[in-house]
């Protein structure tokens, strides 16, 4: 009787086992990722600056690159990178320059390739979820580069509420 029990517990615990062998995520689709960077795009625009805008997925894989007429030519690679060292840290590189000074434990991060300890990047969230990241590149500092990449999430969040 007692491995007829323990056979008919192990069947009971398959599907639960099944259950949680995936799981499943939100992503943002490119549409709405394209209307999160051509509103950054423009608040930038409405300011002045001439930058460069990417939104990346939850892996930190470009989705969308808007660079505007003028803007240098390394902002593009910046905002990318940006974008990446958002999601990839779940952070925005504002707080994650701030943590990585020289002489902090969190110094070496710096030294990673890819990485943009520099402000611009933000994490794109909705609902608890990591959806992915925007960079901004090219606006005068950090500090006007994360407005503009604000307003993109501004302008999808009605979208991406869950």
């Amino acid at each position: 009787m007692t491995r007829l029990t323990a056979l008919l517990v192990a069947l009971a615990a398959a599907p639960a086992a099944a259950a949680d062998a995936t799981f499943t995520v939100k992503v943002l689709t490119p549409e709405t990722a394209l209307k999160a960077a051509q509103a950054a795009l423009a608040r930038c625009r409405s300011s002045g600056y001439q930058v460069s805008v990417a939104v990346t997925d939850r892996m930190g894989v470009v989705q969308v690159l808007l660079r505007d007429r003028f803007a240098g030519p390394h902002t593009p690679d910046l905002a990318s990178a940006k974008a990446y060292t958002a999601v990839s840290f779940r952070t925005s590189t504002t707080e994650l320059a701030e943590a990585t000074q020289a002489g902090k434990p969190s110094s070496g991060i710096r030294n990673r390739p890819g990485v943009a300890a520099v402000g611009g990047g933000l994490m794109i969230e909705a609902g608890g979820s990591l959806l992915g990241a925007i960079g901004v590149s090219g606006a005068p500092g950090g500090r006007e580069d994360d407005a503009c990449a604000a307003a993109g999430i501004a302008a999808i969040r009605e979208d991406i509420e869950l």
